[in-house]
């Protein structure tokens, strides 16, 4: 068995190699990928929790158990950890573990911008994102890649974790400042949520016509970031319509809301955005064989040496 550890698969990571990894894993989750139903569990104090899922495409199959251990932010530890398996499928034993804590954060971030290419209109250059924690940097620095964010706008009820997130991304040369819900959603040309959200975080008509917006947060039954008097405005997209109505921000969608995967949009099948004054919703409930795919990438990387 090949093991890849945290050191090395965080070392490796990139945006542009999840990008790439995502795209194809997105496309494959729309034509031929088996993906099974997510398991959700908790550790022995149930505000620890975890998520298996596991899928199989034609060349790969396995699974990722992600967790999540709120109290690690005390002790000076990563809240989210991931473990991706392949199985050696001449046999069945695992062929390779790969840790891959930041390369989900990479991944999950790279589903976001490749949405955002497709959905997003070309001009946009102002960005709201509710949440300031540790996956809310990735995905600006991911959508920084797609479009040229002129004005980042942040959205955290913890004005202290918001103050050093802004701080972190203008030393990096992004113009960002801190900024109120509705002032930000009004102001946007792409808003995304990264919380763990169990209500609506803005209103529907606060959202301005030919807006992209992104649910990044919501992954299990319950959570919520979006108003759905939006979706009767919208195109919606998603990773995976029949995963995004039972644990994604589709649940909250009515039972005949046309969802569209966005891997047919990659490849053709289907429509993106088809006007400058459209509104589009892409959610992102996570898919294990994007999960496959970047540990692939690494794993090819380590080959290489």
């Amino acid at each position: 068995m090949q093991y890849v550890s945290e050191e090395v698969s965080a070392r490796l990571a990139s945006h542009e190699l999840a990008y790439d990894a995502v795209k194809k894993a997105l496309i494959a989750a729309s034509e031929s990928a088996a993906i099974f139903p997510v398991v959700l569990g908790h550790g022995s104090d149930p505000s620890n929790t975890y998520a298996v899922k596991s899928s199989a495409v034609a060349d790969l199959a396995g699974l990722k158990v992600g967790s999540f251990w709120p109290g690690n932010e005390a002790r000076g530890e990563p809240r989210h950890n991931s473990l991706i398996l392949l199985f050696d499928q001449t046999c069945g034993r695992i062929g390779a573990a790969v840790e891959a804590g930041k390369l989900n954060a990479y991944r999950t971030a790279a589903a976001n911008a490749v949405a955002a290419q497709q959905l997003a209109r070309q001009d946009a250059k102002t960005l709201a994102i509710f949440g300031a924690g540790h996956q809310a940097e990735y995905e600006v620095r991911a959508l920084a890649r797609v479009r040229d964010l002129q004005k980042v706008l942040v959205v955290t009820r913890n004005t202290g974790k918001g103050q050093k997130f802004v701080a972190d991304l203008q030393a990096e040369g992004i113009n960002a400042e801190l900024a109120e819900a509705e002032a930000a959603c009004r102001a946007a040309d792409i808003i995304v949520t990264v919380t763990p959200a169990r209500a609506p975080l803005f209103q529907a008509d606060w959202v301005q016509p030919g807006t992209h917006v992104a649910s990044m947060g919501s992954d299990s039954t319950g959570k919520q970031e979006l108003p759905p008097e939006l979706f009767e405005r919208a195109r919606l997209f998603c990773d995976l319509p029949a995963q995004s109505r039972v644990i994604g921000e589709f649940q909250h969608a009515t039972e005949g809301a046309d969802l569209t995967a966005i891997g047919d949009v990659l490849s053709g099948r289907a429509e993106g955005r088809t006007s400058a004054q459209q509104i589009t919703v892409f959610d992102s409930s996570g898919l294990s064989v994007q999960d496959l795919y970047v540990a692939q990438a690494i794993l090819a990387l380590v080959a290489d040496g």
